[in-house]
This record gives C-alpha cells, sequence and structure tokens, in this order.
C-alpha cells in the first residue's frame, strides 16, 4: 500500500506518483491548487507548510481543530474518527463532533481564503491505522482520542517519523507514558501533550515566587479537582442492556485495544472518563493540568511512595471520590515533600490565612510554605500569597523565565525545528506516570513504594501488573 491513498469517502485507490505526473498530462482529470499552497503574496509556501492530520475529532477534538486552523503554516489534510457524527449539545462543548463536522469545518475555513469560496481536501478515516500508512504526505498528528488510544495513536505516529500532540493525560497507563517518552527521544520528533496551562503567565509567576523563597521551603502541597461531580458517571456498575449500535459508531473500532464489551450509551461520547477500560478517572482528566505547576516549581521527579483513599471502588468504573498522597524525596536544596491530591468533591483544610469571604477555587493548588502559602486555580492563572495583605507587601521579583509563545504555537514552532515545546513528551511523560500512579495505588489498596527508574513497586509484586494491561488481539504499541 505504500505510495497509495484510500480514501474513506470515496473508497478508491490513487497512485501518488500517477496522481502527480498525471494530472498535468491528462484532459479529464485535474487538480486545482489553491494559492495559499503555492505561495505567494500573504501566503505560507508549501515548503514552510505543514500538513496536519487529526486522530479524534470529539469535543476537544474540535476545539483544537479551530485553534490550529489559525495557523497560516498549518493545513490539516486529514480527520479520523470512529464516529461519523456526535452530538454533544449536552456537554460543555455543545454542538456537534466527528470525522464529518471536522471536515465541514476545515474545509469551510479553507474556503473563505479562496476567491471561488470552495475547497475540497480534507479526507476522512476511520482507522488511524490505515490513515497513517496511506497517507505518506502528512507531517504531523494531533491525537484526542479517549485516553484509552492516546499511545497507540502517538506511538503509531512516531514510528513513522511524525511530530505529535497529544490530549492530556499522555496516556492510560504508567507503561505506556514511560515509552512514549522514550520513543520521543529516540524518533526525535516535535511533541506537546495537551495540557495548555503549562503556557500561562501563572504558572511562571508560580515558579519565579516559589524560587525566590517567597513562603520559604515548601514541605507541603495540596491540589484537587471538583471533577467527576457529575459530568461523567464513576462508582457505577457496569449496565446489562445491550441497545443497538448508533449507524454512525464503529463500536469495534472505538473500543480499539480495550476488552470488547457490549455498547451502551453510558460510555460515549464523553462519559468514557470514568471508566478503567477507556479513562483515567478524575485524576488523569484534571491531574496533568492542576500538577504541572507543582513540578515546575518544585522541580519533581519520582515520588518514593503514593498511598490512596476513596468510596467504594468496584476496579470498573473508578470511585466518586478519592485522595491520593504522595512522598517525594528532597531535591538539592529542596526538602521532602508531601503531596495531596483529591477529587469528586473532597478539599483540603481551608487555610486560616483566607479571608472570610473568599472562596477556595473549584479546582486548584495550595503551596504550604515555612513562611506562607499561596493559593492559585486550576491552570495556574491568578496565584495569590494569603492572606492578601502579604500578597501586597510581597516584591514581586524580576520576570527571569521566558514567557511562552503560546500552548499550540510552541508545538507548531516545534514541528518547524524550533526550541522543544514546554510540555513536550521528554517532560509530560514523567508528569502522567506520576499521576497515574495514584490510579495504581487505588487499585492495589495500599501505601506502595516505588523506583521510578527501575518502574517497579518495589513492596507488592501484584500491583506491579497494575502499571499497564493486556491489549485485544490485532493491537501493539
Amino acid at each position: 500500500m505504500k505510495g497509495r491513498k484510500m480514501t474513506e469517502r470515496s473508497g478508491k485507490m490513487i497512485s501518488r506518483r500517477t496522481f502527480v505526473s498525471g494530472a498535468a498530462a491528462s484532459v479529464t482529470a485535474f487538480t486545482i491548487v489553491p494559492q495559499y499552497v503555492l505561495g505567494g503574496s500573504g501566503n505560507t509556501p508549501a515548503s514552510d507548510r505543514i500538513n496536519l492530520a487529526f486522530i479524534g475529532t470529539g469535543g476537544q477534538g474540535i476545539v483544537n481543530l479551530k485553534r490550529m486552523l489559525d495557523f497560516p503554516e498549518i493545513r490539516v489534510v486529514a480527520v479520523c474518527d470512529v464516529n461519523e457524527v456526535s452530538d454533544y449539545s449536552e456537554f460543555y462543548f455543545g454542538g456537534t463532533a466527528g470525522r464529518e463536522p471536522a471536515r465541514q469545518i476545515a474545509e469551510q475555513s479553507y474556503a473563505k481564503r479562496q476567491a471561488s469560496g470552495t475547497y475540497k481536501g480534507v479526507e476522512t478515516y476511520v482507522d488511524f491505522r490505515q490513515m497513517l500508512q496511506q497517507r505518506e504526505d502528512i507531517d504531523a498528528v494531533l491525537v484526542a482520542t479517549c485516553d484509552h488510544v492516546h499511545a497507540a495513536a502517538s506511538m503509531a505516529a512516531m514510528k513513522l517519523g511524525k511530530h505529535v500532540y497529544c490530549e492530556k493525560p499522555l496516556t492510560n497507563t504508567v507503561y505506556e507514558s514511560r515509552k512514549l517518552g522514550e520513543a520521543a527521544r529516540a524518533y526525535k520528533v516535535a511533541t506537546q501533550m495537551g495540557n495548555q496551562g503549562q503556557a500561562s503567565e501563572g504558572t511562571r509567576l508560580m515558579c519565579e515566587w516559589i524560587g525566590d523563597g517567597a513562603i520559604g521551603p515548601v514541605r507541603e502541597v495540596h491540589a484537587w479537582t471538583d471533577r467527576a461531580g457529575g459530568r461523567w458517571p464513576q462508582g457505577v456498575e457496569r449496565p446489562q442492556e445491550t441497545p443497538s449500535v448508533p449507524k454512525t459508531l464503529n463500536w469495534d473500532m472505538w473500543l480499539a485495544l480495550a476488552p470488547y464489551r457490549a455498547y451502551h450509551p453510558i460510555y460515549l461520547p464523553f462519559r468514557w472518563r470514568g471508566w478503567c477500560d477507556f479513562g483515567t478517572g478524575a485524576l488523569g482528566d484534571m491531574g496533568c493540568h492542576v500538577l504541572d505547576p507543582v513540578f515546575r516549581a518544585l522541580r519533581l521527579g519520582h515520588p518514593a511512595s503514593v498511598r490512596a483513599e476513596s468510596t467504594a471502588f468496584n476496579h470498573d468504573s473508578y470511585p466518586v471520590a478519592s485522595t491520593i498522597h504522595y512522598e517525594f524525596p528532597a531535591r538539592g536544596e529542596m526538602p521532602p515533600l508531601k503531596l495531596t491530591w483529591y477529587d469528586g468533591g473532597r478539599l483540603p483544610d481551608r487555610p486560616e490565612e483566607l479571608e472570610p469571604g473568599r472562596r477556595m477555587p473549584a479546582s486548584g493548588t495550595l503551596f504550604v510554605g515555612e513562611t506562607g502559602k499561596i493559593v492559585s486555580d486550576e491552570y495556574s492563572g491568578a496565584p495569590r500569597i494569603i492572606p492578601e495583605s502579604k500578597m501586597k507587601a510581597y516584591k514581586i521579583p524580576p520576570k527571569t523565565l521566558p514567557r511562552s509563545i503560546g500552548h499550540h504555537k510552541e508545538w507548531v514552532e516545534a514541528c518547524k525545528g524550533g526550541k522543544p515545546a514546554g510540555s513536550d513528551f521528554e517532560f509530560a511523560s514523567l508528569l502522567t506516570e506520576v499521576v497515574l500512579l495514584g490510579n495504581v495505588a487505588l487499585k492495589a489498596g495500599r501505601k506502595l513504594s516505588w523506583d521510578g527508574a527501575s518502574m517497579k513497586v518495589t513492596n507488592d509484586s501484584e500491583a506491579n501488573n497494575y502499571l499497564h494491561r493486556s491489549y485485544r488481539e490485532g493491537w501493539t504499541l
């Protein structure tokens, strides 16, 4: 199949060599090349263009698609999703998603740039493996599937030398995250995880203030999210009914490498996050956002131990609420750290320094230093020393860290040969590993001692079984 492509819409095979040479010679088959592809005044030359394909065009996939269409050097050439169209009206994304809405959004965007007002050139696929094998012109992919497909899709693309942007959490298991980090280094491709808050001004302020000693040495951090909070089901039993699969959905491809189970709308769209086979729960959903500035400001590596407490857990869907306790060793001049995570409505004790009338963020972090405390929201957008009187008295240090050009733009520039993106897989794989260790502790049901270098639980051999999972036949990493 090398050098050939088959579109999902037409099903026709076209040799790329035949297409290129025959287009000039044949009077019965021709193509109109848009001016922005050829270059010219105000347009991006083809030599500078990045051909981008999407794997997963659900709610967040559509959000990313619209953002990437803003970059003149990006040309979306293909979109892949197992769902032709999905109704997202009941979720915060709103509207519709799927491969057909994604194709329409991209082609309508490009049509506005043409004098003719029309454009056709975004192909649709159901199987990302087929797309990657058949479309040699793809330079980069953006992965926004369910968590359980992140690793397989990202790895398949990197093995072919494609640059990869993958939504958070980077993977579904600790092992997968380690392997993606290793692969990114081996294949030397530009990577970025979709935890957009890492590019925020607040993240840099947090790092600068902690480094400046604004609250003294930090030995304790609390981090929390209000999710799941009814956004998707958790702590529930698997349904017994087996309704018909919608005609627009390829259910077998949606399951992908996960064990087979009958279709039910309790799983999708968007509701998959609370199921262990497909998602990573509230911790996986928000941990890579909320804990990112903690890792950066306190230069965290692997924890020495992790322990979990939760409401009832049936090992099929995640608990309604959980608390995860991480212990990190000293890092240079930084002392040992106790990091506690809360989800499902659980919260740390309200700090005495927070004035009456001021609310704790719905999701956020609390840094506890020897001489003060800092509170921030889930993306570190507004860090504040508390009480406010202490914030106003603090002399803000000079800005010493480079500011971000924008989360998506970091990756685009990295694809063009620029410096690595701020949440490249070198960083993101470690962050994701540590986040997902919390889920390992949930499943193990006891405090675990962790050897990060060897990726091994040292005090419970059975817990190591939770670091990875078996794939269905026909699927590999």
